[in-house]
């Protein structure tokens, strides 16, 4: 599916909210983790934004929380790319429970969560976007598949 590791993680207690189940933050946290995740695999790891001060700063997303998850379950996140501008990047994550703390989603394994981001390259000293490296934008284009059939929904309105 994706030329992208999997992110791995457990449920800690002080994840689980008043409900008995992971707590919304943390679903962003780990999410976060595999956006992290995504940013070395294309070469906009730590050393990168060290020595040219650009990053890749999140300006939209959207979370799907499709069923409960519970303390001590091992998560696993899968990542892809859906398309890469000359200073933009789409993707998205799907997170799913695995029966241990290194295992691969079932093939027919249902996510437990999903999001689909918006992100764009900043130059952080100029405080404005700023094109990929050439190097950056064939790695995101190389990593490219087709979007879910969930991509690019937006929350219903509610009458």
């Amino acid at each position: 599916m994706t030329g992208l590791p999997l992110l791995h993680s457990t449920v800690r207690p002080e994840w689980i909210d008043y409900n008995g189940h992971l707590s919304e933050a943390f679903y962003v946290l780990v999410f976060g983790h595999a956006t992290d995740a995504l940013m070395t695999g294309t070469g906009l790891d730590s050393g990168y934004r060290e020595s040219t001060r650009c990053s890749l700063y999140t300006v939209e997303s959207h979370i799907r929380f499709l069923r409960d998850v519970s303390e001590g379950a091992h998560l696993a996140v899968r990542t892809r790319v859906l398309g890469a501008a000359a200073r933009k990047a789409r993707f998205q994550h799907e997170m799913y429970v695995v029966p241990g703390p290194e295992a691969e989603p079932a093939p027919d394994a249902a996510a437990v969560a999903t999001t689909e981001l918006l992100a764009v390259h900043v130059d952080q000293q100029a405080g404005r976007a700023t094109e990929f490296p050439e190097s950056v934008r064939r790695r995101f284009t190389e990593l490219t598949e087709p979007p879910p059939h969930w991509a690019g929904r937006s929350i219903p309105a509610v009458a």
